[in-house]
């Protein structure tokens, strides 16, 4: 299945009933973090829960030399994102989290600030991000 690269942000969410229709609440965070704002329309893609269905890629080339199964991560070098940095790492370099829990390395950065990040250097388990902009 192929996936725009158009996508702002990527979250699971139920779909619940509502008085006139159904409903998918978007988590705060996406607003917070600076990858949608309210009151604006998104078109919305619906993937099927079950495991049976195809793998989601954003481009068959970020795929080639992967091992058949193996996740890829979910960022590209060069790469800008908006972050919330959770905790400090052992050599006190910021940590910020993503889809999966993939995290992101953000050196200069403290618990609790809000930055944009370039991504500058991607490894399959974790990515390291320089500041762009502190505190969007």
């Amino acid at each position: 299945m192929e996936i725009s690269q158009q996508l702002i942000c990527l979250f699971s969410a139920e779909v619940t009933d509502a008085e006139d229709g159904y409903r998918i609440e978007v988590p705060k965070r996406e607003v917070d973090t600076g990858s949608i704002e309210p009151d604006e329309t998104y078109r919305v893609a619906l993937i099927s829960p079950s495991s049976s269905g195809g793998t989601a890629s954003i481009d068959d080339s970020s795929t080639a030399g992967a091992a058949a199964g193996e996740p890829q991560p979910p960022v590209e070098a060069g790469e800008i994102r908006y972050v919330e940095i959770e905790d400090i790492g052992k050599q006190g370099d910021g940590i910020a989290r993503v889809e999966r829990g993939y995290v992101i390395i953000v050196p200069g950065a403290e618990i609790d600030d809000r930055v944009k990040i370039e991504v500058s250097e991607v490894k399959s388990n974790f990515a390291v991000g320089e500041i762009i902009e502190e505190d969007f």
